[in-house]
């Protein structure tokens, strides 16, 4: 039974009008329902195939057919396939039935498409703005429009955001942020706690927002590109792939399988240097300075090595559409050798540091726990799903050229600070593995590096695992190979709800553990 068939059985037996089934790639299904039955429709994804909403998102389509088209993106595990239901929205109605009182992952989604489009989730229980914030963006005003123009600076004055407030006696609040000390990006956060336990903790974001999906309408892939290699500097080489791949896609390149083993080797890297900057993190958030500035030394080596590979110590410049730019000799593969022996022995010494310590490890156990339950109905990705329970990497659901490769997949139980710093150390020793099988292929490959095509619309999921966890760009091109609409999602969207419920409970001098064990970002959750 093909995909087509076996999303049709699904939505079929439940008598929901389908509009339109394809199968645009092989890994994409495209399924359009009736407004009336949108809502049903996701449940019995959502229930049927155990997966949280993805992505959510809407396009402004009024131009040619106006409509909005609405998607809502779920993942079939078992058959490798992303899942599209879209439903269309006449532009005299903006309005459509919201997922998020059955479905929390869809709620974060539907406030943003009514902040940026005008669309009204109808039974959202929070529509408070996500990004454009009350106190300087008016209302009516809506951005991702085709037809938006910005208001006058002089045509609003500010309204006041209101926070969630817990009233009892003998609770208080403890505002901090959105500015930090450092280099630290810009986010509240409001504690509520009786005593020293927290008992809520809010967390606003939106400081760092930068219109990133407007700013892309209308550019092509070349410039786009550099555009996507700077939207969360620690992901740099993720979001170049993930748009890359995207792209890709809608051309109908075939990758040489050459540049398919760079690109790992350059994603692996970048997962190394940032899981050595939290392990230290975590050690220096309890005061435990000497493996805190040890593994300062781990991530100095990787960024060294990234610069002597290919110029940049966060590897931009080297992803382009149909390929790599910049290849690895001989004399470079021995350099990668020779520094990661050297990387794995000292990652071996920081791990002995830290779990040899009772007095470290008192600090982490049992510290910041965000439980399975908890984690699946938020919809929580990557390392910090991993953490909970959730077996989900998409390096194994789409593995590519990974399939050369025998890695196991981290998975910890707990969900707790110790277990995301245990996923970062398997996760660590997974990727030095994968890092050598790479080289060793490497001189078996024919030298191509990139393949070229014609322009042509279209649009298309680009995939990656990243670092903190799965980066998903969706990009419509016109005829033209300008960009229409693109899509991002950053795992920090999902996960920074997981944060607010890991540190209930904890006392508040150990929320900055609590954070780094996350280590969201702020940028890329902001856009």
């Amino acid at each position: 039974m093909n995909h087509s068939d076996y999303v049709g059985n699904i939505l079929g037996s439940e008598k929901i009008n389908i509009i339109d089934l394809s199968e645009i790639y092989q890994d994409e299904l495209y399924v359009i329902v009736d407004s009336t039955d949108f809502v049903k429709a996701c449940h019995l994804l959502h229930k049927r195939l155990d997966s949280s909403v993805m992505m959510f998102f809407a396009e402004d389509l009024r131009q040619e057919s106006q409509i909005f088209a609405l998607y809502c993106v779920f993942l079939n595990v078992q058959s490798h396939t992303w899942l599209f239901v879209r439903q269309n929205i006449a532009q005299d109605k903006l309005k459509f039935d919201s997922l998020a009182k059955d479905i929390y992952s869809a709620s974060l989604f539907e406030r943003e498409i009514r902040e940026m489009f005008g669309l009204e989730p109808v039974g959202n229980p929070d529509m408070r703005r996500l990004k454009l914030h009350d106190e300087v963006w008016p209302k009516e005003y809506y951005p991702l429009r085709k037809d938006f123009t910005g208001p006058k600076e002089d045509s609003f004055k500010g309204a006041s955001y209101v926070f969630k407030r817990v009233e009892g006696e003998g609770i208080f609040e403890v505002p901090v942020g959105p500015v930090h000390a450092g280099i630290i990006g810009s986010g509240h956060f409001r504690f509520s706690a009786a005593g020293e336990p927290i008992i809520n903790l809010e967390i606003r974001l939106g400081w760092t927002h930068r219109g990133i999906e407007k700013v892309l309408e209308g550019k092509d892939t070349n410039d786009a590109l550099r555009i996507f290699e700077c939207i969360s500097g620690d992901t740099a080489f993720g979001y170049s792939m993930a748009f890359c791949q995207a792209i890709e896609k809608i051309l109908g390149l075939n990758i040489p399988v050459r540049s398919q083993l760079l690109r790992i080797l350059c994603l692996e890297l970048e997962r190394l240097y940032n899981h050595a900057n939290d392990m230290g993190g975590i050690a220096l958030d309890v005061g435990f300075s000497f493996p805190a500035q040890f593994a300062s030394l781990i991530k100095e080596a990787i960024l060294q090595l990234n610069e002597g590979l290919c110029g940049s110590r966060y590897l931009k410049g080297v992803n382009t559409v149909g390929g790599v730019k910049q290849d690895i000799d001989r004399v470079k593969s021995g350099l990668i050798m020779g520094a990661l022996a050297k990387v794995k022995k000292d990652f071996i010494a920081l791990e002995e540091m830290l779990f040899s310590s009772i007095s470290f490890m008192d600090r982490v156990d049992a510290t910041g726990v965000l439980r399975l339950r908890t984690a699946r109905d938020l919809g929580i990705m990557g390392l910090a799903g991993r953490a909970s329970g959730i077996a989900l990497d998409m390096r194994k659901v789409f593995p590519g050229i990974y399939n050369n490769f025998s890695f196991k997949m981290a998975k910890e139980h707990t969900g707790d600070v110790a277990a995301r710093l245990k996923i970062r150390c398997s996760e660590v020793k997974e990727s030095l593995n994968i890092i050598q099988h790479c080289l060793e292929k490497l001189d078996a490959c024919s030298p191509e590096l990139k393949m070229t095509g014609e322009e042509k619309g279209g649009f298309a999921l680009g995939c990656v695992e990243a670092w903190r966890g799965p980066v998903l760009v969706w990009v419509r091109l016109n005829t033209k190979g300008k960009i229409e609409r693109c899509k991002i999602v950053d795992p920090s969207f999902h996960n920074w709800d997981g944060l607010s419920f890991a540190v209930l409970g904890n006392i508040i001098p150990d929320f900055p553990l609590c954070n780094k064990s996350f280590d969201l970002s702020y940028s890329g959750n902001d856009l």
